[in-house]
């Protein structure tokens, strides 16, 4: 089965083709074409690969999302980047989409009604859904009647129990869908199962704290294989610190500075959500290689933003802790979490009094999908590969081949 995966994000489109046989193979396969575009503007950098190693960059002029990903697309089957015949060798698409709200809580093939629920979610993630219907009028151009399956990331957590989920203002906000909902659940669920499965353990039996550092950042204590907590809520902007979100502010700041006149509304979640976290207190970057490169310089607001980043990773890992009852594994993953021994080091620095031993060495050494505790710590420490397209096109394999009964069949799945 030939799986095509589209990840919308606001300003970017990324997409990946792999191909499963009968068996979903145990160690994630490199894509067999994989591609991005970023826009800036009305100019989309376009960069292509393959897995024979063939390269494609372009420079284009867009002024659509569609003007930027219909020529990425058609790269699968033109010009020295082809990998299929044409759009009819390719089986279904997975998207992934960050809010299903309450709806869906697993993988379902797109259809009207669908459609219909992610549109209405976008009132609450409107960057994201809205790109995410995008992508998929876009696959109906351009594939047809091909089969869409839609991923969500609020999926992994829909089992939070109500106590987390519910948030302490007016019980009414629970009717109005104003409740904690989580993100990254795809990453967080794939970094589990990764995690399980490299120690030789039953998911279940273990308790897990899983952080997500990139640019957006959050952790999931996961207990019997599903989310009991997250520090995301109603919007990815809750939690931690990340690159140019607050994370979570005293409210008051928010209501105060509308009393007085200093922000609409729209103007406070662009000032949260563009012009906080580590470039908001650094003042130069969102990008936490530059602000550990800096802060070695000796910059005192880089240093700032590190520290503050830190210091509210460590609060929130011990609320997820405690949620738990303990933890038997801590998984780091996405831009920072795998790549930043900086970061890794000083979160866990502060955890010696549950026998938590980090190697500071296998630290040190661009860790991947391993565990860099020390022998005797009570604690295993993963790096996980964030593998969020693998991760969707599992999941699509699992859906069509559940519901046809043979890989082969897929294109007879009612799409609407």
């Amino acid at each position: 089965m030939k799986i095509l995966v589209l990840n919308s994000g606001s300003s970017s489109q990324k997409s990946c083709l792999y191909e499963i046989g009968d068996v979903i193979p145990k160690n994630s396969p490199e894509p067999i074409w994989q591609a991005k575009a970023e826009w800036n503007g009305d100019r989309a950098e376009v960069s292509i690969r393959t897995s024979r190693g063939d390269n494609l960059k372009n420079r284009i002029t867009v002024g659509s999302r569609e003007e930027a990903a219909g020529p990425m697309l058609d790269t699968l089957w033109s010009g020295i980047t082809r990998v299929v015949s044409g759009p009819s060798e390719i089986n279904v698409v997975g998207h992934r989409v960050v809010n299903g709200g309450q709806n869906y809580r697993e993988p379902i093939v797109v259809n009207a009604e669908v459609r219909a629920t992610i549109t209405r979610m976008s009132a609450f993630a409107p960057l994201h859904n809205r790109a995410e219907l995008e992508g998929m009028d876009i696959i109906a151009k351009r594939f047809g009647a091909i089969p869409q399956i839609a991923v969500f990331d609020t999926g992994f957590h829909s089992q939070l129990p109500e106590s987390a989920y519910v948030y302490p203002g007016p019980y009414e906000w629970l009717a109005r869908g104003i409740r904690r909902y989580g993100f990254h659940g795809i990453n967080h669920q794939y970094c589990a199962e990764r995690t399980a499965q490299l120690l030789g353990k039953d998911l279940r039996s273990l308790k897990i704290v899983s952080c997500h550092l990139g640019n957006g950042c959050s952790l999931a204590a996961i207990q019997d294989g599903h989310s009991v907590d997250t520090t995301m809520g109603f919007t990815p902007l809750e939690g931690l610190m990340m690159g140019t979100r607050s994370g979570s502010v005293d409210p008051g700041i928010l209501t105060y500075m509308m009393r007085e006149g200093l922000f609409t509304g729209e103007q406070l979640d662009e000032l949260l959500n563009q012009k906080s976290g580590l470039l908001g207190i650094s003042g130069i970057s969102g990008d936490m290689r530059q602000i550990v490169a800096l802060m070695k310089e000796g910059n005192s607001r880089a240093k700032l933003a590190f520290d503050i980043f830190v210091h509210r990773l460590r609060s929130c890992l011990g609320a997820m802790i405690a949620a738990l009852g303990g933890i038997d594994a801590l998984i780091f993953s996405a831009g920072i979490g795998e790549n930043s021994a900086e970061v890794r080091a000083a979160a866990c620095a502060n955890f010696g009094y549950l026998n938590l031993m980090l190697d500071s060495e296998k630290n040190q050494s661009s860790p991947q999908d391993q565990d860099i505790a020390e022998k005797d710590s009570a604690v295993r420490v993963m790096v996980i590969r964030a593998q969020e397209d693998w991760a969707i096109a599992k999941k699509c394999w699992s859906l069509l081949s559940a519901n046809v009964g043979s890989t082969g069949a897929s294109a007879r799945l009612e799409t609407d």
